[in-house]
């Protein structure tokens, strides 16, 4: 699928890897509206992303805020070509600490917003996706991309809730891809390694360094246009469904 003149709604997008991704697809054409919690910071960056970004903000599990930024989605740019799910939250927990088990509820929290906020967004996009006119000769009528994490693969020590909410996005990558298949709507998942976010960004050379020892090569963190220069290969190239594509110089975590 041509990004050009698609519209694509972008979760996390006020920020890293998502905003990334908007800039790219403005740049090829595309239209985009930015999901993310951050109201102060969407209105900041679609502002300045100009007349082909809009923004809406709210929780990616929130039924009701999904379905109200995909109305807004719709009555400014039409319809919705590709969903971009990168909004997530990290955290390091271990199962039994000095204070006892792990609070279910952090548990719960980041399961909440990573895997179930990733579906909640999906299904509500596909939804008006196969409603598309067809725009390949194969009748491609969407595109989803959804972001998991090395750590699917390599989950660190601490890691069990995140490693949990990013290996369901993998596991479920395949059977979505399956169940859209008659509705002309393709599905990917991409795995980042460590890549220079704001966060990382601000981090000392005690934090980075012992993270770019592990890559293999090339020996640095990953620049967020390389995520969004690959989501863009997704959607362009019409083959690719129902696979998990790890972006990460053949990093791999220890357990630490």
């Amino acid at each position: 699928m041509d990004l050009k003149g698609k519209t694509a709604f972008i979760t996390g997008g006020a920020s890293g890897l998502g905003l990334a991704t908007a800039e790219n697809f403005i740049a090829a054409g595309a239209n985009v509206l930015l999901y993310d919690l951050n109201a102060e910071q969407l209105e900041r960056q679609a502002t300045r992303l100009g007349d082909n970004a809009a923004w809406y903000a709210g929780d990616v599990a929130d039924e009701v805020g999904v379905a109200a930024a995909i109305a807004k989605a719709k009555e400014v740019f039409g319809t919705i070509h590709i969903n971009v799910n990168s909004a997530g939250i990290g955290g390091a927990t271990r199962t039994v600490g000095k204070n006892g088990p792990m609070p279910l509820e952090k548990f719960e929290h980041i399961i909440r917003v990573n895997l179930i906020g990733t579906f909640n967004v999906l299904r509500l996009c596909a939804e008006v996706m196969q409603q598309n006119d067809v725009q390949t000769q194969d009748n491609e009528r969407g595109v989803i991309i959804n972001v998991a994490s090395i750590a699917a693969f390599d989950g660190q020590t601490g890691q069990a809730a995140y490693a949990a909410s990013k290996g369901g996005i993998v596991a479920m990558t395949l059977p979505i891809a399956r169940d859209l298949a008659k509705r002309g709507v393709r599905v990917m998942t991409v795995a980042p390694g460590i890549f220079e976010t704001p966060l990382l960004a601000k981090a000392p050379d005690e934090v980075r360094d012992p993270l770019i020892a592990i890559t293999q090569f090339p020996k640095r963190l990953g620049n967020p246009i390389e995520f969004a220069e690959e989501v863009a290969h997704i959607v362009n190239c019409g083959y690719l469904n129902g696979e998990t594509i790890r972006l990460d110089a053949a990093i791999r975590m220890p357990a630490l």
